[in-house]
């Protein structure tokens, strides 16, 4: 185990569960996560590997025993009739039968109706109610001539979810874990590995729990197919429904007339809807209607009464194009429904989640280290909705005046929500703060600006905060960045390659203040200069960023050089060799007809596979004499080194803040994946970059 597994395991006892255990319990059984880990969380909630093992086959026999297969129904039924009573687990939802004045219950899976179900039972758990709920049941069967009757009786019902959970607890156990690890472990109990993910992906990640700790939030996100953006919503939590297809009803979702039997907004804290995106389809506009009004007013009506609901509203669905597609033809909003795409409808949107961002799912994603059992987590988060965290920055810092009232409570709920999933002891720093407040006004300027695309009475806003210092900070939109030609409509045209990335149209250098956060780097458009003219600068490049290659970001510095040094004490692993590589190719690529270079590499060796580090720089080596590039390096043996620049003798210096590892993690061995095969494709982590001119270089 990991340091932080002990650390889980050791503050919350019996609470954690290691996640890779899921699928080894699971089977074909088909049942959402949050009921395995129930059963998980009762045998196997320890890091003694003996009792794991034996809590596994326990579980697996508590599911081989009591898990109704649907193709096994019958079989059941008859064990139930044989033996007179059987316990099972089942989805199971319940009716009123308003002319006999009783409660019916229906098992899913097992395929059974009108079981008899006391008021008491139901008036505890009326979820029952709407959708239905994963339940531990005893059943009996008792035959009675009366053909009215049924045979079933249910004896008693538990629904799986986690009977009680100390929050003062929770907060003094948070106290104990840093920020960094504190996101780790809330990363690993949605089951991925914290190590594939970055600061800002982590962060992508979280804000997808917001609507089960926020009351009234409603959240969009949309992007590629296979990012898991349903799987929260269908997975973690017992507290949240999601709806396949897109398409629901006013009775269903609000209340039905007639009967007026409350529909799904009154009883779960999170509807959200799968699939949302579709041109195509069929939408009823009453249904627009009424939700905008509940979006807005947390309320709706029925005839003459008004009812109110605290249910989260979320919307995922796919893209079928690119984001600069999008941008050029139509909007972020372009794959919804017409009737969605409406800007009244998407002005109730408090945040909308950049779904292009998120990596496909791989194996290698999925987590094998200790998470909460999500239950229990689920449990702490609902808890949380009635605290208010939208206040926790005002005393740092101040939204600028320019925002109107409706942009503001979507930063404010945003922020509130990501407050209590990172702090939710109150305990913050002002930068911890800072980061969380500019990722809430991120989250509503998307939504923002494609409303100015799609209806231009909407005035422009200034998203901007300032702390203390008075100092001004202007939030942007990382696809406004990358984009910049494409994101606002009145400078629209043709995608160029200056629209990705362009180092020789950056701004100069200017001196960067501590207390200003990065910004994007903004691009002007295409150059008519053949010749870039080289100047010193300092870029920075944000997490997620595309585009970004180093023959735009180092060749034109590189061009004409006759010595280049590369200084990086990390260039261990096969992605850091493979960067360096790359490198050599981007040299290679300025090197004129009969032209030769000579290029030095420092590093520091590598400990403990020092012998394979060595073999693939002369392999680099090897393979760059035979394009005129004379390759050679050299071990530091004085563990001094811990700069990472490029020197050349033409008198340019390339002070790196990661060295050459500045690409995210993407399949190496994946020969179909562009991302593998171009730069360009592939996401960044942050880093900064500073160009300047030296004196002697390369002497």
């Amino acid at each position: 185990m990991s340091q932080l597994d002990d650390k889980i395991n050791q503050h919350f006892a019996g609470l954690v569960v290691r996640k890779d255990l899921v699928k080894a319990v699971k089977g074909n059984a088909i049942v959402p996560s949050y009921v395995l880990e129930y059963l998980l969380g009762q045998y196997c909630a320890t890091n003694d590997e003996t009792t794991i093992q034996a809590g596994i086959e326990t579980v697996k026999e508590i599911l081989r025993k009591h898990y109704v297969h649907r193709n096994e129904a019958g079989l059941v039924r008859s064990i139930i009739k044989e033996k007179g009573r059987h316990k099972v687990i089942d989805r199971v939802s319940v009716s009123l039968n308003d002319k006999d004045d009783v409660y019916e219950a229906e098992f899913a899976n097992l395929g059974i109706k009108k079981v008899l179900i006391d008021s008491s039972t139901v008036k505890a758990h009326q979820k029952l109610l709407v959708g239905g709920v994963w339940c531990i049941a005893d059943l009996e069967y008792e035959y009675t001539e009366d053909k009215s009757a049924s045979p079933w009786v249910l004896a008693s019902l538990k629904p799986i979810q986690i009977s009680r959970f100390d929050f003062e607890g929770y907060l003094d156990a948070r106290k104990q874990f840093t920020t960094d690890e504190w996101i780790d472990l809330l990363i690993q109990s949605i089951g991925f590995n914290p190590q594939m993910f970055g600061k800002r992906n982590k962060l992508l990640q979280l804000i997808r729990l917001i609507p089960f700790c926020e009351r009234n939030y409603n959240l969009i996100e949309l992007g590629p197919k296979g990012t898991g953006k349903s799987h929260v919503y269908s997975e973690f939590s017992p507290h949240g429904i999601l709806i396949s297809g897109g398409e629901v009803t006013v009775p269903k979702l609000f209340v039905h007339n007639g009967t007026g039997k409350l529909g799904l907004v009154g009883y779960w804290d999170v509807v959200a809807f799968d699939e949302f995106a579709g041109k195509q389809k069929r939408v009823d506009k009453a249904l627009v209607d009424i939700m905008k009004n509940y979006m807005a007013n947390k309320s709706f009506s029925r005839g003459v009464e008004t009812l109110g609901a605290e249910a989260s509203m979320v919307f995922v669905g796919n893209t079928d194009h690119t984001v600069p597609y999008m941008l050029k033809h139509s909007d972020l909003f372009d794959p919804l429904p017409e009737k969605f795409h409406d800007s009244a409808f998407l002005d109730r949107l408090h945040s909308y989640i950049p779904g292009w961002e998120v990596d496909v799912i791989r194996g290698e994603m999925f987590s094998c280290g200790y998470g909460f059992v999500v239950d229990y987590l689920a449990e702490i988060l609902r808890s949380l909705r009635s605290h208010d965290f939208s206040d926790r920055y005002k005393g740092m810092f101040t939204l600028s005046d320019d925002i109107s009232t409706r942009d503001r409570d979507g930063i404010n709920k945003t922020f509130s929500g990501l407050m209590k999933i990172l702090f939710p002891h109150g305990e913050a720093t002002g930068s911890e703060v800072e980061d969380v407040l500019r990722c809430a006004i991120e989250g509503r300027k998307r939504v923002k600006d494609q409303l100015l695309r799609i209806d231009t009475t909407y005035p422009a806003v200034r998203f901007a905060y300032q702390g203390k210092d008075g100092v001004e900070r202007l939030v942007s939109t990382l696809e406004e960045g990358e984009y910049p030609n494409q994101y606002h409509r009145r400078v629209a045209g043709e995608v160029s390659e200056a629209d990705l990335f362009d180092t020789a149209n950056v701004a100069p250098s200017e001196p960067v203040s501590d207390a200003v956060s990065p910004q994007p780097i903004q691009q002007p458009a295409v150059s008519v200069s053949k010749e870039p003219v080289l100047k010193p600068q300092h870029l920075v490049i944000q997490e997620n960023q595309r585009g970004v290659t180093f023959d735009r970001l180092f060749g034109p510095y590189l061009k004409g050089a006759k010595r280049i040094i590369v200084i990086d004490p990390y260039l261990r692993m096969f992605h850091q060799l493979r960067n360096l590589m790359e490198l050599m190719e981007t040299i290679s690529k300025q090197l004129a007809s009969g032209e030769e270079v000579a290029v030095h590499v420092v590093t520091v060796e590598d400990e403990f596979n020092g012998d394979r580090q060595t073999e693939s720089l002369q392999k680099i080596a090897d393979a760059c004499a035979g394009v005129g590039i004379q390759f050679s390096w050299a071990y530091d043996t004085t563990g001094t080194k811990h700069d990472r620049d490029i020197t050349t003798d033409t008198g340019w210096k390339i002070v790196l803040g990661r060295g050459l590892d500045i690409f995210q993690r993407f399949e190496l061995n994946d020969a179909f994946n562009f991302s593998n095969r171009l730069q360009q494709h592939r996401q960044c982590k942050e880093f900064s970059a500073t160009f300047v001119k030296v004196e002697n270089a390369c002497m």
